[in-house]
């Protein structure tokens, strides 16, 4: 009888163990972000802290990945690898209709919006010697024009376009990342680069502090992609920002919007969490980086192409933002 009951003891002892260890083991979840150079980056990193500083309520504890970008992190996130990233507006909705590198794989039907975050200028940077202040001067030009799968690739092809220059005929092109362009430019291996960036950008103020002098060349008459795809809008970068750059006045461009994503197979409490975390922290993630200067509650929910997770909406709702 003394054997039964020491052995029941134990049992218990053990069954409390295991319940105590599920209540207190982590959930981990990753968020792609882009190059280290980039706001994506210290974008993730913001909203990383906002969850671990509040993970006693919710045990999740968030990583981020620097990633090649927009493509990637949508891949990524349909086929499970990593749980949220940071994608540019116009990304997600070619991603959510089947257009543009998801035009042969059809829609990508699992992607999920949670919020928007920072306004991302399409800025084009020039060497002063290369006689470039505007688009429309690029034509026989050695450009980069972003890497294969990253969200401003398809920017300046789209902008190239609208101001009626074919990139694959009119330039001659290279297809770096954005990390690399301000060192091609200062080693006079390109005339100018894109970059999709919210601002201010740590590459953009190394490619303006440098030897070689640069202007940052205004993207301008290009309304016609404005009234193609709703997700450009125009966009204004403060000279202030790079006294560096040879400009003199503020740069007139266009522009897309930073948005976080998820897959409907994330569970509803996980997003619900992330959510809560940045929302509630909301004047301590604004002082986070420069870029998020004109963040409100409200307009983070605007530049949405995807249907918005149950769990962030959840919160909406709670928060009466919906």
């Amino acid at each position: 009888m003394r054997k039964l009951s020491l052995s029941l003891v134990l049992a218990i002892i053990g069954l409390s163990a295991t319940v105590a260890y599920a209540q207190t083991k982590s959930t981990f979840v990753t968020i792609g972000t882009g190059g280290i150079t980039g706001v994506y980056y210290p974008t993730g990193g913001a909203i990383a802290k906002m969850v671990n500083r509040t993970k006693k309520g919710h045990n999740i504890r968030a990583v981020i990945e620097s990633t090649g970008g927009s493509v990637f992190n949508i891949d990524a996130i349909v086929a499970g690898n990593i749980e949220f990233g940071i994608v540019q507006s116009d990304r997600q909705f070619q991603a959510m209709h089947g257009l543009a590198e998801w035009k042969d794989r059809g829609p990508q039907t699992t992607l999920r919006a949670v919020f928007s975050i920072h306004p991302e200028a399409v800025t084009l940077v020039a060497a002063s010697d290369s006689g470039i202040k505007s688009i429309h001067d690029l034509k026989g030009k050695h450009i980069n024009i972003g890497n294969p799968g990253s969200g401003q690739r398809q920017n300046a092809i789209d902008t190239l376009t609208a101001a009626g220059i074919d990139y694959e005929i009119d330039l001659k092109t290279e297809s770096f990342r954005a990390i690399k362009a301000s060192g091609m430019l200062q080693d006079y291996k390109i005339d100018a680069f894109f970059y999709t960036v919210g601002h201010p950008s740590g590459a953009i103020k190394e490619a303006t502090s440098s030897a070689r002098k640069v202007v940052i060349a205004d993207i301008t008459n290009v309304d016609t992609l404005l009234d193609k795809f709703p997700y450009y809008t125009h966009a204004t970068i403060p000279i202030k920002l790079y006294p560096g750059a040879e400009n003199e006045k503020d740069i007139q461009t266009i522009g897309v919007k930073a948005t976080l994503v998820t897959s409907s197979k994330v569970a509803d409490e996980v997003v619900y969490a992330l959510t809560r975390a940045v929302f509630e922290n909301f004047d301590d993630f604004k002082k986070l980086h420069p870029a998020y200067s004109s963040l409100t509650k409200e307009n983070m929910l605007e530049g949405l192409s995807a249907p918005v997770h149950p769990g962030a909406m959840r919160y909406f709702k709670e928060a009466g933002l919906k």
